[in-house]
């Protein structure tokens, strides 16, 4: 099973979802999708699409799924590193309305640098990180919380 999982972001996120469908549609996927779409609408015959589900089903859902696609969120991301699972990240982008900055570039570019999940720049490229999650390890997580809040506070001083 895959989990899609698009945090709480009060601004829609259908492409993302749309890129989940083709991948569906042309083969790539085969096998179940769940979504969790928060504030994002979408009706889809393939996929089960819920705007939310409760703490623990949503947790059974990350330790459940073979691959988690999520957008740059860091709790969700941070929790299915503890899980060891695969994770693609996409970024929201600001020019699509789906964030106001664009701040989640940076964090997916980080985390994948540090080899914890494949970040997806072009959705064109979402059904070769799927073949590429099916083998891919994420490194082990160690909490470096503070150098973290450093990160984050200077690139909030620097924006």
């Amino acid at each position: 099973m895959l989990f899609v999982t698009l945090g709480t972001n009060d601004k829609s996120f259908v492409r993302l979802l749309d890129a989940v469908e083709a991948c569906i549609k042309d083969g790539t996927i085969q096998e179940e999708v769940v979504v969790q779409a928060g504030y994002t609408k979408f009706s889809s015959s393939l996929m089960r699409v819920e705007a939310s589900y409760p703490q623990d089903e949503f947790e059974a859902l990350l330790k459940e799924a073979r691959i988690i696609i999520t957008h740059g969120g860091v709790g969700t991301i941070m929790t299915a590193l503890k899980l060891h699972k695969p994770i693609i990240g996409v970024a929201r982008l600001a020019k699509y309305q789906e964030h106001v900055n664009d701040h989640q570039i940076q964090l997916l570019e980080s985390f994948e640098k540090e080899g914890y999940l494949i970040y997806v720049k072009d959705l064109e490229e979402l059904g070769e990180a799927i073949k590429k999650a099916k083998d891919f390890t994420p490194a082990m997580y160690t909490s470096n919380t503070n150098a973290l809040i450093a990160y984050i506070e200077n690139w909030i001083s620097s924006h």
